[in-house]
Order: structure tokens, then C-alpha cells, then sequence
């Protein structure tokens, strides 16, 4: 497969589509030097590896970025709380480190800039990550909801 760009323009790319999606600095926490890309038949940036682990995954239908276990621990390093992250209680912890979404009335701290639609990381009091996915419900409606599913989860630690 034919590649237009080197690999260090395809590393400079993703940094800054992170830093986009996540907040300024989040592109190279999430992406050092040594990271491999995988390709689409089309040849656009599929995945991002690192050391064999999937740091993140490229949506193909808006190109923002899903994260893997292994990028998610790398921002939840980098970025301050409350940034991207839902707190629930540490009696369902068990639950969403399994892959079961998260539900609104086991939220009890919420990013409150968080959108419907937004990757964001579910972790404990501890800042201790469970899981990553996507959020159905803002931030602010995370805490105001006592039903429903607050995040769809996509991959359970």
C-alpha cells in the first residue's frame, strides 16, 4: 500500500486531531515517537499502535478518534479531573470493568463539558479507569438523570 506522507507528518496528524478532540497537549501524550499506524483499504489512518496495543481507533464517518484501554490510561495520565472522565460508584465498578454500560443514576461526577457523542473515560473515585466509550448524555445530564444509559461503553479493563 502506498503511503503520501512520512510517518512522522502521519504522527503530527493524529496529535492534532487529540489535541482537538481531547484539549491542547493531549496529542503528544497520547502519541510518542515510535507509533505505528494500520491502514483502511483506502489507505487513511485505521489505528494507532503502540508497542503492539491499540492506543486509539479512527471513526471513518467524522475521523475522530475512539480510545483503546492502552490510550485511555495514557490521557487519563495526562489530563487533569475532571477532563473526559464520568465517575461512578464503586458499587457497580465490578459491572462496567465487564463492558456493561454505564447508567445515569450510577453517575455521581461527570465532566460538565462532556456532549452526547463525546469519547470519554468512566472511572472510579480513585481515578481509576473501568472502562472507555461514548457519552449518551451530557455531562450535567449524567447527574440530573436518574434512568437511562448515561454511556454507551465500548471496552471494559
Amino acid at each position: 500500500m502506498s503511503m503520501n506522507c512520512s510517518p512522522g507528518s502521519m504522527q503530527r496528524q493524529v496529535q492534532v486531531i487529540a489535541d482537538f478532540q481531547f484539549g491542547r497537549g493531549a496529542g503528544r501524550a497520547l502519541f510518542p515517537d515510535g507509533c505505528g499506524f494500520i491502514f483502511s483499504r483506502t489507505g487513511r489512518i485505521r489505528q494507532v499502535t503502540l508497542g503492539g496495543k491499540r492506543l486509539v481507533t479512527v471513526r471513518a464517518m467524522d475521523g475522530k478518534f475512539t480510545l483503546g484501554i492502552d490510550g485511555a490510561l495514557r490521557l487519563l495520565a495526562s489530563l487533569p479531573a475532571p477532563a473526559h472522565r464520568v465517575v461512578v460508584l464503586d458499587e457497580v465498578a465490578e459491572f462496567i470493568r465487564e463492558g456493561k454500560n454505564t447508567f445515569a443514576k450510577h453517575v455521581v461526577a461527570a465532566d460538565p463539558g462532556i456532549r452526547s457523542g463525546d469519547e470519554v473515560m468512566v472511572v472510579t473515585g480513585n481515578d481509576d479507569l473501568l472502562a472507555t466509550g461514548s457519552a449518551v448524555l451530557s455531562g450535567r445530564e449524567m447527574l440530573c438523570f436518574n434512568y437511562g444509559v448515561a454511556v454507551k461503553v465500548r471496552q471494559g479493563r
